[in-house]
């Protein structure tokens, strides 16, 4: 899942996918209602991999979120926050995440993290089978170094003479 080319705009609702640049301005697209617009300089436009959530002892990558609201919710949609109580919305996020800092993580921005979740998620452009692939050859190659290791132990124990 590439997030680098999904934007937040603030002010504006919704998220944006960047299709161009020109000389002064972004050209984005709306994944809401599919309209082109210019993003110029002045707007406050992140993308989502910047992004990331206070926890109690460090910052958590929004992907990393976003990947813990798919494994909650099982692939599908997360309950509307709209409908939901503050409360209602603390607890679920808490199961999602719970060491996150529930002093600096407002209500509205748990909305807006479940909005963005159903957002990609209706676009299909939630895929985290590239960071599964990643992290089973990661844990490979530390296992391939280990034996490596273990066997470079073995032959060094091996080539020392014996004390008497």
């Amino acid at each position: 899942m590439d997030l680098s080319k999904i934007l937040s705009i603030s002010g504006k609702p919704g998220l944006y996918l960047m299709v161009g640049e020109a000389k002064n301005n972004l050209i984005v697209e709306s994944l809401l209602d599919g309209k082109k617009i210019p993003s110029f300089a002045h707007d406050r436009v992140s993308t989502l991999k910047e992004i990331s959530i206070y926890t109690d002892n460090e910052d958590i990558a929004l992907e990393k979120v976003l990947k813990s609201i798919f494994d909650y919710s099982g692939g599908k949609a997360i309950e509307s926050s709209k409908k939901s109580s503050g409360d209602a919305l603390k607890s679920t996020f808490a199961e999602i995440l719970p060491d996150y800092d529930r002093n600096a993580v407002y209500v509205s921005d748990i909305k807006k993290i479940f909005s963005w979740y159903n957002l990609l998620l209706e676009k299909e452009l939630l895929d985290f089978t590239e960071e599964e692939e990643t992290t089973t050859i990661e844990a490979e190659e530390v296992e391939t170094e280990e034996v490596a290791t273990k066997e470079k132990k073995e032959d060094i124990q091996e080539d020392k003479p014996e004390e008497k």
